[in-house]
C-alpha cells in the first residue's frame, strides 16, 4: 500500500508547515481532518481543495459538500474521493482553503511516496510539526493561554509604565547633578 507524505504549508508564513502521511486509499475528508487538527482549527465550517499546477493556479474543486455556489465543473465531494484518485505526478500539488469567510489558505504538496506502511503510525498521522500555527479566531502568543496566569500571579497590570512611584528608591536630581559635577572635574 502507498503511504504518501504531503507537506502542508500555511499559505502567509512557508516556515509554517505540517508534514502528513496518509494512505492512497484514504479521501481527501481523511486529509482536511488531519490539517484541520494539526493546525488546531475547528471543524465548524467550510473547506475545499483545489487541484493545483506548479504555479498554484487553481482547478478542479474537491470539496466538502456541494456549495450554494456557481462551478465551471461539478466538484469532487472529499469524503468520496481518495487520495490515490487525485495523483498524477510525484510532485502533487493542492490548495486547500478553509472557512470561506476568512479564507485560510493551505499550499499542499506531496513529497515522498513510499511502500513501506509504518506499523507505529495510525494514518493519516502528522509526522513534523514546524512553526507556530496561526491563530484561528484571534491572536495567540506563544504562552497561549498560560499567559492569563503568569499576569495574575504577577499583577502586570499594576504599573503599567514599568516605573515606580515618585520617590521610591529614587535619586534627586540634585543628586545627580552632584555626581556629575564630580565625575567631571
Amino acid at each position: 500500500m502507498a503511504i504518501l507524505k504531503f507537506r502542508i504549508y500555511f499559505e502567509e508564513d512557508e516556515s509554517v508547515y505540517r508534514d502528513i502521511a496518509i494512505k492512497h486509499t484514504q479521501t481527501f475528508q481523511d486529509l482536511h481532518d488531519t490539517i484541520l487538527k494539526s493546525f488546531e482549527f475547528d471543524s465548524k465550517h467550510q473547506a475545499t481543495f483545489y487541484r493545483s499546477n506548479d504555479n498554484w493556479q487553481r482547478g478542479r474543486e474537491i470539496s466538502l459538500e456541494k456549495y450554494d455556489k456557481s462551478y465551471k465543473v461539478e466538484p469532487l465531494i472529499m469524503s468520496s474521493t481518495t487520495i490515490g484518485s487525485e495523483i498524477r505526478n510525484p510532485s502533487e500539488k493542492f490548495i486547500y482553503v478553509y472557512d470561506f469567510t476568512r479564507a485560510w489558505t493551505f499550499l499542499v504538496e506531496l513529497i515522498s511516496v513510499s511502500k513501506d506502511e509504518n506499523p507505529k503510525l495510525t494514518y493519516p498521522a502528522i509526522i513534523r510539526t514546524e512553526g507556530i500555527s496561526p491563530s484561528q479566531y484571534g491572536t495567540k502568543s506563544i504562552l497561549g493561554d498560560r499567559f492569563v496566569d503568569i499576569e495574575e500571579k504577577y499583577d502586570l497590570n499594576k504599573g503599567v509604565d514599568g516605573f515606580g512611584e515618585e520617590g521610591e528608591d529614587a535619586i534627586n536630581d540634585e543628586e545627580l547633578a552632584e555626581d556629575t559635577d564630580g565625575e567631571n572635574e
